[in-house]
């Protein structure tokens, strides 16, 4: 009496272990997509009106709390808004490319709150609204670089203005304003339509 053969089962083990090694490939390659283009529109809705609301503060401790404030709204809403947007398209949020995106997007925001802090406590908070909109593009370029290509020129065009902020910071009532809130909107309005949402 012949025994059965158990090729058919390790064969198909084999072609499973396959397919998951080429997904995962896929997914590492792949860009990240969930870049929201509606709540970026809403992040530059919250940062013309942190822009209004800052610049009737008395002090720089009153424009300084507008602002984080707004930074904390808008950051919630990335967030949700990379969520939604997401499981809409069945991705997972902390797919490769989403994983990749965080590694570049995190340093420089982390090194924007801290140099906040050191350049409030020495006084010279006039060198913040360049100093943010610099790291911001510099966090939208790195971690666009695993996303799709706008998203790098959008972080390009925040450094830009960053640096003009930098070289002219009497400006920085016009710049922010400028930055935060009209190339949000521009960008996320592109987005939006170019890359479903």
């Amino acid at each position: 009496m012949a025994t059965p053969r158990t090729q058919p089962a390790e064969l198909h083990a084999h072609a499973m272990d396959n397919l998951k090694y080429i997904r995962q490939t896929l997914e590492r390659a792949g860009s990240f997509t969930a870049v929201p283009g509606k709540g970026g529109v809403l992040m530059g809705v919250v940062a013309v009106l942190a822009a209004r609301f800052a610049a009737r503060q008395p002090g720089a401790s009153g424009w300084l709390a507008v602002w984080t404030v707004a930074a904390i709204i808008a950051m919630a809403i990335g967030i949700l808004g990379a969520a939604l947007k997401s499981r809409r398209f069945h991705v997972p949020l902390f797919s490769g490319p989403g994983r990749k995106f965080i590694a570049g997007f995190a340093p420089a925001l982390v090194a924007g709150a801290v140099l906040t802090a050191v350049f409030y406590r020495a006084g010279i908070s006039g060198f913040l609204p360049g100093v943010w909109l610099l790291l911001y593009g510099a966090a939208v370029l790195s971690g666009g670089s695993a996303s799709v290509r706008i998203v790098p020129v959008m972080g390009a065009c925040f450094m830009f203005v960053g640096t003009v902020a930098l070289l002219l910071p009497g400006w920085n009532d016009v710049l922010l304003p400028v930055g935060f809130g009209g190339l949000h909107l521009i960008f996320g309005t592109m987005i939006a339509v170019k890359y479903g949402g």
